[in-house]
């Protein structure tokens, strides 16, 4: 975590209005994650991330959801995104990643035991996050993946770049129910 305090603190209960409840939506049965009553500060902001967001992590997306949270994952390990790992850690294990995967996540793609199109993922998501550009080689070792697929993957790995963003910027504290990883904290 990059910030010990949120810079922009969520909503509590008592301060959603009428307005943002509705804009939450019934989606939220359980408790509403402190993202979301962060982004919902700026509603039409929220809205069109939402529905930005919900392509990307619906079945839509053209990955599998086990390599979507791979990319997710590395994603926001490069960004030392706390609260972003603890979130997809979880989705992580139940999109079928293993505990040994989702710790290896954090050594790259040229730690041992990484399929050929894992490792071509990781590569992937590692030049996109530090250069915003996939070279001929990764490309290239992407070849098990369709055009479109490869198109989500840069959309994938771009969604929770800005997503990284907000959270480290906006100092978005983990929910209850998460634990940050030790490798993340600052």
């Amino acid at each position: 975590m990059r910030l010990k305090a949120p810079r922009i603190a969520p909503l509590a209960d008592s301060e959603i209005t009428e307005d943002q409840r509705k804009l939450l939506g019934d989606r939220f049965t359980g408790p509403v994650y402190n993202i979301f009553r962060t982004l919902a500060k700026a509603p039409k902001a929220y809205k069109a991330f939402m529905h930005w967001g919900g392509y990307v992590l619906s079945d839509r997306n053209s990955l599998s959801a086990r390599d979507r949270e791979l990319v997710i994952l590395r994603t926001g390990f490069n960004w030392k995104a706390g609260y972003e790992w603890a979130q997809h850690e979880r989705i992580g294990l139940q999109c079928g990643l293993t505990p040994e995967e989702i710790a290896r996540i954090k050594a790259g793609p040229d730690a041992p035991g990484w399929s050929e199109g894992d490792k071509a993922l990781l590569q992937a998501t590692d030049e996109l996050t530090s250069d915003a550009f996939i070279t001929d080689a990764t490309w290239a070792a992407l070849s098990g993946l369709n055009e479109k697929q490869r198109m989500d993957l840069v959309m994938t790995v771009g969604q929770y770049t800005q997503v990284s963003m907000m959270l480290n910027s906006f100092g978005i504290q983990l929910d209850d129910d998460l634990t940050l990883d030790p490798d993340l904290a600052r």
